[in-house]
Formats: C-alpha cells, sequence, structure tokens
C-alpha cells in the first residue's frame, strides 16, 4: 500500500472491552496496510488492557469469559484527532465506563464533526448515544443497547438472526456483534476509501 492510501486509525478500548472486537478488527487493519494506534484513558504506549469474550451459548443473554491482554500502543493524552483518518470502537464492557470520561466523548464528537469515518460495534454504541451524536441517524447494536440509541434520538437497526449484519449512516458503520466483522470491517474500509474483495 502507497503511504498516500495508508491510513492512519484510532482505537478506544478499556478494561474488559470484548476480546474478538478488538483483537480481529486491529489484526484486520494492519493487514491491508493501515497504522492503527490503540488508546485507553490513565494509560500510554507499552500498557496492556484485559479483554472479555462474550459469547452466545443458550442463555438469555451472552456469557463472559477471561479474554487476552490487549496492547496499549499509544498514549491518551497526547491523541489529537487531526492525526487520525477514522475511528474504531468495540464493545464489551469498556463502553459502560469510557462514556464516563468527557475527553472520550470529545473525540468522538470530533470524528463526527468532521465526517471522518466511525467504526462502532455492539456496546460501542454506547459511547456514540452518549456523545450525542444519534439524532436522526440509523445505528446497529447489540440488542440490549437498543433502548441507549433511541434514547438519545436514533433508530434502532435490528440484528439479523446470525449477528451478521452491518449497517452504514453516513460516514457512520455499526454493527451488533462479532459476527458482523466480515460486513463491518468491509464496510468501514470502503468508508476509507480502500479497496475490498479480490480483483
Amino acid at each position: 500500500m502507497t503511504a498516500e492510501k495508508r491510513k492512519r486509525l484510532l482505537m478506544l478500548v478499556g478494561d474488559y472491552v470484548e476480546d474478538y472486537e478488538a483483537m480481529v478488527p486491529y489484526q484486520m487493519m494492519l493487514m491491508v496496510g493501515h497504522q492503527v494506534d490503540t488508546v485507553c484513558p490513565g494509560k500510554k504506549g507499552g500498557d496492556w488492557v484485559h479483554t472479555a469474550i462474550h459469547d452466545f451459548d443458550g442463555a438469555q443473554t451472552y456469557s463472559e469469559k477471561p479474554g487476552h491482554r490487549f496492547a496499549i500502543t499509544a498514549d491518551f493524552e497526547a491523541v489529537a484527532e487531526s492525526d487520525y483518518d477514522g475511528l474504531i470502537i468495540p464493545g464489551g464492557r469498556a463502553p459502560e465506563y469510557l462514556r464516563l470520561d468527557a475527553r472520550v466523548l470529545e473525540i468522538v464528537r470530533q470524528f463526527d464533526m468532521d465526517a471522518k469515518p466511525i467504526a462502532a460495534i455492539c456496546h460501542g454504541a454506547q459511547l456514540l448515544a452518549a456523545a450525542g451524536i444519534l439524532g436522526g441517524r440509523r445505528c446497529s447494536c447489540y440488542p440490549a443497547v437498543s433502548p441507549d440509541v433511541r434514547l438519545a434520538g436514533g433508530e434502532y437497526v435490528e440484528a439479523t438472526s446470525g449477528f451478521d449484519n452491518a449497517h452504514i449512516d453516513g460516514h457512520l458503520v455499526t454493527a451488533p456483534a462479532w459476527p458482523a466483522h466480515p460486513a463491518w470491517m468491509s464496510a468501514f474500509l470502503r468508508a476509507l476509501g480502500t479497496p475490498v474483495g479480490v480483483a
């Protein structure tokens, strides 16, 4: 990938971010040649966060199991939104408390104001709602987060039976859960202007 086509992306994570929803998009973006800076409030490059693996195994809601350590690659305090071409917001339990951080919400709002691609999945929609950017927009997320979307003035896009759908609303690319990674990341790459598919 040529330097002018290579994108620099920011990923917002925190402790107990969903393991697959952080690890897989991170690796997918690196695979196509983009740079991804992972950040977390109160942490700097070289630190790490705990992850959790959420799975659908027959209970009324998802189960939660310990995941891996996920590396932080950049200093949260040094983030300058203008340095980045897009934003990735994984789900899990992290968005629940990250939305209490004023700087996190400021970052989300700035990416939205600049109309830069934003990819949010599962509980990541909690940050979109708390940042106040969902008014009049359609947004997919984990069904338990749909009240947040509606209360923030957005329209909830239901998950398919396989939780494998993604939704595009302008520069906002959302999905319900990690089974949607192929559709979600393909849509995000297209929003970034990165060719997708076999030539």
